[in-house]
């Protein structure tokens, strides 16, 4: 399998990340007015909805639509709402969730039979000095989160990767569309996460705050569900269709960068040296990863 990502392939990892980063921040809008459970039950359904009735069911067994769904849908995103829920901060969120890059790449060597190369290991190490500057800088600052909301996202994390694995064994055993593969499993999590939601967050109130939330609010869960779900998720999973878990699973660690770059854009923040430094870290770690192959292969001419 080629370790060497295309140029376009590239600009699409860049772009999904991105996405994924910028997102982080209509979540945290959205959940004044909408509790957590609610929320993600309301993204994945409108991820699902009406996109169901114009893409084709991807074609694999039911059992694996539901495990993606229920993965990705249910524990992970349920757990991450829950834990910016409980005081995560959107930032600090962003960070422990790229956790998933090192539960996937483990995922991968143990039940996907990749392996991991020696630049993939340091590129990955790097840029994860980085992620950990940026953390210690947000912590410094005083962006501390309570213990179960840690937790939460914790294994949020983890699932996450579990749904990566789930979506590669689907494209290598099925040649299934990442894209398909999103729209049709996105019709899982809205039910479990009602009912959840429903007993734990006030019953029938829960779906009054959905019915009665703010424009601003829906326009949050638009771009949860159509931008960080359907594109998001669908081309990641193509990705990892084309190339290893271990060369696609770092770029993840993006996130919490792109996620820098949002609030100096649109709300002005300035990076400190020491974000700057942590910003760097992350680039030269992936830089690693992607002009490795392309380096090795002139150095053995």
């Amino acid at each position: 399998m080629n370790r060497s990502l295309s140029p376009a392939h590239l600009a699409l990892i860049l772009a999904v990340t991105a996405v994924w980063g910028f997102t982080f921040v209509p979540i945290k809008v959205a959940l004044v007015e909408v509790p957590p459970f609610m929320l993600a039950a309301a993204r994945f359904l409108l991820a699902a909805v009406p996109a169901v009735f114009f893409v084709r069911r991807p074609d694999m067994p039911w059992r694996g639509l539901f495990a993606y769904g229920f993965v990705i849908g249910v524990v992970q995103f349920g757990l991450m709402f829950l834990g910016m829920h409980l005081g995560m901060p959107a930032g600090l969120s962003s960070l422990v969730m790229q956790t998933q890059v090192f539960f996937t790449i483990g995922l991968a060597i143990a039940f996907a039979g990749d392996r991991l190369q020696r630049r993939d290991a340091l590129g990955a190490i790097v840029a994860a000095a980085g992620v950990v500057v940026l953390g210690a800088y947000k912590i410094a600052e005083g962006a501390t989160g309570t213990f179960a909301g840690f937790v939460a996202i914790l294994v949020a994390a983890f699932a996450w990767a579990a749904g990566n694995l789930i979506a590669k064994r689907a494209g290598a055993d099925h040649q299934v569309d990442g894209f398909s593969l999103v729209v049709w499993s996105s019709l899982v999590p809205p039910i479990p996460l009602a009912l959840v939601s429903f007993a734990f967050e006030g019953g029938a109130g829960a779906f009054a705050a959905l019915a009665h939330a703010s424009w601003l609010t829906w326009a949050c869960l638009l771009v949860m569900a159509w931008g960080a779900t359907l594109f998001g998720f669908g081309a990641w999973n193509r990705l990892l269709h084309h190339y290893p878990m271990t060369v696609v699973s770092p770029f993840a660690l993006l996130v919490p960068v792109s996620g820098l770059a949002s609030g100096a854009i649109l709300l002005g923040e300035r990076l400190s040296i020491v974000q700057a430094a942590g910003v760097l870290l992350v680039l030269a770690g992936l830089a690693v990863n992607v002009l490795g192959p392309a380096v090795a292969r002139r150095l053995s001419r």
